[in-house]
């Protein structure tokens, strides 16, 4: 037994911005995916994935019913039965692992759920990310419900405000053209909680609260206005703006051998590196207007290509 597929995401622009309601934009990205599965011979992965899985079911047993309602006699069944999500997603990596196991467990066991077909209103956006927030929080401890939604609709989400979001679309890629959005693995695991912590202690300081507005969170905003608009120009000037306020004011996100390597691409206007989600190891993002430079300039690294301007 195989389920459908879920992608994995790539929140472009909006990481720690969007929990102080600055915009952000995220795409589906389906170079990883995952599915519920049950197999005759599970791996060790498999068994530890169900073990999770049986976590997951008493968490799921007591959400609020006015929220959400789920078929949980079938879904303990399928549980004890060995099903597990098969997924070639990698973990801590920033590129939603558990928002595309909450996706698929909702679009199989949720009662009265709302569909991708049906007219998305942003009531029934709203809603979606709403339930996906509180599935979701089992893994982090605190979830935005954006990861899930972006995997269970395979829409780029536009975050207009915390209570405002949007199914958009994005300029189409210019497979010729010579610019692109990729991911450097940082070959570090980075975990979500104490990262997100870290940020919500910052945020107690004035200094960087005022930071956060004046700066981060006007850049960010630029970056997902010119990244709609197709205007690459200015995209790469906000870019390398906000690329310097992460490398001056959010360091402890930044895995300590990229400092270097982060300001180089600041320094020589090759590259652009960014946060991807939390931080704190997995994908780093990054943005570049012609790819062969940064290759070169990043030879001994593992890129992955995302977007082509």
């Amino acid at each position: 037994m195989k389920g459908p597929l879920f992608y994995s995401k790539i929140l472009l622009f909006g990481e720690y911005g969007i929990i102080k309601d600055s915009k952000g934009l995220s795409i589906p990205y389906s170079f990883y995916n995952g599915a519920l599965k049950t197999d005759k011979n599970p791996s060790e992965t498999a068994i530890a994935s169900n073990a999770s899985l049986q976590r997951y079911v008493g968490y799921l047993e007591n959400i609020n019913p006015e929220l959400v309602v789920f078929d949980v006699a079938s879904l303990k069944k399928h549980v004890e039965a060995g099903m597990y999500f098969d997924s070639s997603i990698p973990q801590g990596y920033g590129v939603g692992s558990s928002g595309a196991l909450v996706a698929a467990i909702y679009d199989k066991y949720a009662q009265d759920k709302i569909t991708v077909l049906e007219n998305l209103t942003r009531e029934k956006l709203l809603k979606l990310k709403t339930i996906f927030s509180e599935m979701e929080s089992f893994f982090h401890g605190k979830s935005s419900g954006l990861d899930p939604l972006n995997s269970y609709l395979s829409i780029p989400i536009l975050i207009n405000s915390k209570d405002n979001i949007e199914a958009t679309g994005i300029p189409a890629q210019q497979n010729d053209g010579k610019g692109a959005v990729f991911l450097l693995d940082s070959g570090i695991i980075g975990e979500t909680a104490p990262m997100v912590s870290l940020f919500m202690e910052n945020m107690k300081q004035e200094g960087f609260r005022s930071m956060l507005k004046n700066q981060f969170i006007k850049h960010t905003d630029a970056c997902v206005d010119d990244f709609l608009k197709g205007d690459v120009k200015s995209l790469f000037k906000n870019t390398k703006s906000l690329s310097k306020v992460v490398l001056s004011h959010f360091k402890p996100m930044i895995p300590q051998q990229f400092h270097e390597l982060w300001k180089k691409g600041i320094d020589t206007n090759e590259y652009y590196l960014k946060l991807c989600g939390s931080g704190g190891g997995g994908y780093i993002l990054g943005f570049t207007e012609d790819l062969s430079k940064a290759e070169k300039a990043l030879s001994g690294y593992k890129l992955e290509v995302v977007y082509n301007f």
